[in-house]
């Protein structure tokens, strides 16, 4: 009745962890009774300890918003047309590449599987604690649009200063206008220089100079588009996502030849 009274206790205090350790004590007493006092306790700290790590996880990968939350490093499919550097991608989910303010470019075609690769890493990056941030960039040029309409834009830089990663998805999917130029170069500035940004595109990078600034002159320079690049360019990981047919699709011909087998079973 005391123990039960002590778990009811740990709960109230919200100390789950805890909680559940000592019910598995209760349950199976002959598997602990070698165990000192000491070590029974430590094994309630312990899991208390790991219950917080894990929640703050679970918190930090809700709040990036990513567009596949159930990503992994471990799931990333590695067929030969793909021709995905596995060596590189190992490397950056160890997030070093945060800490040193490095980028990644991710290219390829539509159903390529860029977005899937960017959220694993952005999981990756939140079980490493690390503040991320998922967006496509129409979404990111609307809000910022907004913000200024209402004269607020400093909070929405603010606010993005604060993630370690910002995950840019349909990157120049379409060429920007002057004022979504200079809108976008305000946000890569403040989240450029202390974190990193992890890019989807299916352009490459010699592109980006007239879809960021696709209102100038013919023959002009752009003063906001070489901004936005000497930030990116210069600094980053480039990887191609190739494949002869798109992951979407690779995924049906998988699910109905699944299915057949079960209908002929």
């Amino acid at each position: 009745m005391i123990n039960l009274e002590t778990v009811k206790t740990l709960r109230a205090l919200r100390l789950p962890g805890m909680a559940r350790e000592l019910e598995s004590q209760l349950e199976e007493p002959q598997r602990y009774k070698a165990l000192s006092f000491e070590d029974r306790l430590a094994l309630l700290v312990d899991a208390e300890s790991s219950s917080r790590h894990q929640n703050t996880i679970n918190r930090r990968i809700r709040a990036a918003k990513l567009s596949e939350s159930t990503a992994s490093i471990e799931a990333i499919e590695y067929h030969e047309d793909r021709e995905l550097n596995k060596g590189l991608i190992t490397k950056l989910a160890t997030c070093s590449y945060i800490q040193e303010n490095h980028h990644v470019v991710l290219k390829g075609a539509t159903g390529a599987g860029k977005s899937y690769i960017a959220n694993a890493l952005g999981i990756a990056a939140c079980r490493k604690l690390y503040k991320v941030r998922y967006v496509r960039l129409p979404d990111l040029l609307n809000e910022f649009a907004v913000a200024k309409a209402l004269n607020t834009q400093g909070k929405v830089k603010m606010a993005y200063a604060k993630f370690d990663l910002l995950i840019i998805d349909e990157w120049l999917l379409r060429p920007l206008s002057e004022e979504e130029s200079y809108n976008l170069l305000e946000i890569i500035e403040v989240c450029a220089s202390k974190g990193a940004l992890i890019l989807c595109t299916q352009y490459d990078t010699d592109e980006w100079y007239y879809r960021i600034d696709s209102d100038r002159a013919e023959g002009d320079d752009s003063a906001v588009a070489e901004a936005i690049l000497d930030r990116i360019i210069n600094n980053k990981y480039s990887i191609d996502v190739k494949g002869r047919i798109s992951m979407r699709k690779r995924h049906a011909f998988a699910g109905s030849e699944k299915s057949e087998v079960s209908a002929n079973g």
